[in-house]
C-alpha cells in the first residue's frame, strides 16, 4: 500500500511524461512546417507558438523539479516503501534529462531556432539565455556523477521493484525501464564522469544510507537544472500559526485564497508575486448550512471531502500539479504568504459557484494552460469556471505567450478594483509584519503588485 503523497507523485510524472511527448511532436510539427532556417525569421503566429510551447515545458518542468526534491524526506519510510519513492522520484529525473536531451537533438545545430529558445519572456521571468544554461549543466560532467548513486541503487534494487504489483507504480516502472534505455543510462558511463570531474572531492554522501544517497543524487542533479533560479530545496514553507489561527476565524465558503511560497522553483515562470490560487470551501457544516451537501456535484464527493484529512475540518478545492482535488485547509497553509479575495455574492450564488467548482474535481491538472479546454485545469481555472457569469461575475483573460489566461495577480487587480471581488485579507511578511484586515489588506496588497 503505498503513500497518497507517492499515489499523487506517480500520477504526476506520468502526466507530465504524457504532456511532454505532446509538447515533442508539437515542437517537431513547428520546425518542420515553419521552415524557418531556410526561410531566416518566424512568422507572427509561429512565435506565439514557440513562445507558448516554452512556457508549457519549463513550467511543467519546475513541477517535476519540486516533485523530485520533496522525496527527499523518504528516508524514514518503510524499505518497500522506500523503493516505491525513489521509483517515482527517478522517474521524474529521468523525464527531465530525456526533455532536455530532446531539445539539444532537434534544436541546437539549428541557430535560428536555439535563438528563439534563448529570448527572454519578460510576463514570465523567463531571462535570456536560459536555455542555454540548461544545455550546460547537463553536458556537465559533473550533473552526471550526481546521478551515480541513483543509478547504483536501482541497479541493485531493480528486480524487487519490477515485482511492485500496485496498479498506480507499474506505469512508472514501464517509464523508467523505457527511459534508461533511451539515454543509455548506464554505472559504466557514471563511473567515467566521476574520474572526468574529479568527483571525489564533490561526494557529501558519506554516512549516508543507499537510500538517502540515491535522493541526494537525485536532488543535486535536478537542482542543477534550475538555472540561476533563486530557490532553496531545504525551505519548509509553513504560514504562522498565529495568522493561521486567526484565519481560521475569519474565512467563508467561497473565498478565494492566493498564496506564494518563498524559494520555490515554481514561483518562476508564472507571472507576478503571487503565482497561486484555491476555494475555500469551508467545514462539512458550512456546505450543509448552504444546503450542498445533496446537490449531486458534491454528493458524490461528499466521503473523500469528510476523509482526505481527519485531523482537520477544513477544506479547499485546489488544483495542483497531481490534478483537482478537495484538500485540507493544511494545503494553501503551506505557504509564506496568503491573500484572501472575498466574493462580492449572496449566499445562494456562493452555493451555485462551490457547486459549479465540484464539477471538476478529479480532473488533471493543465500544464499547458489552455483555457479552452475544461478537461484539464490549472488552479485560477478553478475559480474562473467556478465563478463566471455567477451573480454577473465576468472575468477578462489576458493573452500571455499565446493562450488567454488568468492569472492569480488578475485575480487580486479584480478585488482591489472592487470587480466582483473584494480584498479581505493578507499576510504577506515581506511587506507587513502582522495580518492586514480590511481597508489595510488593500494597502498592503497594492505594496505586493507589480506596476
Amino acid at each position: 500500500m503505498i503513500t497518497p503523497h507517492i499515489e499523487s507523485d506517480a500520477r504526476t510524472v506520468l502526466d507530465v511524461a504524457e504532456h511532454f511527448d505532446r509538447l515533442k511532436d508539437r515542437a517537431r510539427e513547428l520546425g518542420e512546417a515553419s521552415s524557418a532556417s531556410t526561410r531566416g525569421y518566424f512568422t507572427p503566429s509561429e512565435d506565439e507558438q514557440v513562445k507558448h510551447l516554452l512556457v508549457s515545458y519549463w513550467q511543467s518542468r519546475n513541477a517535476l523539479i519540486e516533485l523530485v526534491t520533496a522525496h527527499q524526506q523518504d528516508r524514514k519510510l518503510s524499505e518497500e516503501l522506500q523503493h516505491s519513492s525513489f521509483l517515482v522520484a527517478y522517474a521524474g529525473a529521468l523525464v527531465l534529462v530525456d526533455a532536455a536531451r530532446f531539445l539539444r537533438t532537434e534544436f541546437h545545430h539549428r541557430p535560428l531556432v536555439r535563438g528563439k529558445l534563448n529570448e527572454p519572456a519578460a510576463d514570465f521571468g523567463i531571462e535570456a539565455n536560459t536555455y542555454e544554461q540548461i544545455q550546460k549543466s547537463l553536458t556537465n560532467p559533473i550533473h552526471a556523477w550526481r546521478l551515480y548513486h541513483a543509478a547504483k541503487y536501482l541497479n541493485e534494487h531493480w528486480q524487487k521493484m519490477e515485482q511492485i504489483t500496485d496498479p498506480v507504480l507499474r506505469p512508472v516502472i514501464e517509464l523508467v525501464s523505457r527511459l534508461q534505455d533511451r539515454l543509455h543510462i548506464t554505472l559504466d558511463r557514471y563511473a567515467l564522469a566521476r574520474v572526468r570531474s574529479r568527483a571525489r572531492a564533490l561526494d557529501n554522501t558519506a554516512g549516508m544510507g543507499l537510500f538517502q544517497q540515491a535522493l541526494y543524487g537525485l536532488q543535486k542533479a535536478v537542482a542543477s537544472l534550475t538555472a540561476n533560479l533563486f530557490v532553496k530545496f531545504d525551505h519548509i514553507p509553513i504560514l504562522r500559526s498565529d495568522v493561521a489561527q486567526e484565519l481560521r476565524t475569519h474565512l467563508k465558503p467561497g473565498d478565494v485564497l492566493i498564496t506564494r511560497k518563498e524559494f520555490a522553483v515554481t514561483n518562476y515562470f508564472l507571472p507576478g508575486y503571487w503565482p497561486h490560487a484555491a476555494m475555500f470551501l469551508g467545514s462539512s457544516e458550512q456546505l450543509q448550512q448552504l444546503g450542498l451537501a445533496n446537490v449531486e456535484q458534491v454528493k458524490t464527493r461528499w466521503e473523500k471531502l469528510l476523509h482526505c484529512d481527519t485531523d482537520d475540518s477544513l477544506r479547499v478545492l485546489e488544483a495542483m500539479k497531481d490534478g483537482v482535488h478537495v484538500r485540507s485547509i493544511k494545503s494553501p497553509f503551506g505557504v509564506d504568504a496568503l491573500a484572501v479575495l472575498r466574493p462580492r455574492l449572496a449566499p445562494d450564488e456562493i452555493s451555485k459557484a462551490i457547486a459549479r467548482g465540484f464539477s471538476h474535481e478529479g480532473k488533471a491538472y493543465d500544464f499547458d494552460f489552455d483555457f479552452n479546454r475544461s478537461d484539464r485545469l490549472v488552479c485560477t481555472e478553478v475559480i474562473y469556471r467556478s465563478y463566471e457569469q455567477v451573480g454577473g461575475i465576468e472575468f477578462q483573460l489576458t493573452r500571455r505567450a499565446g493562450r488567454w489566461t488568468l492569472a492569480a495577480e488578475d485575480l487580486i487587480r479584480m478585488a482591489l478594483d472592487r470587480r466582483h471581488f473584494e480584498p479581505y485579507a493578507v499576510f504577506s511578511p515581506a511587506h507587513h509584519e502582522h495580518l492586514a484586515l480590511g481597508t489595510e489588506a488593500e494597502a498592503v496588497l497594492r505594496t505586493t503588485m507589480n506596476p
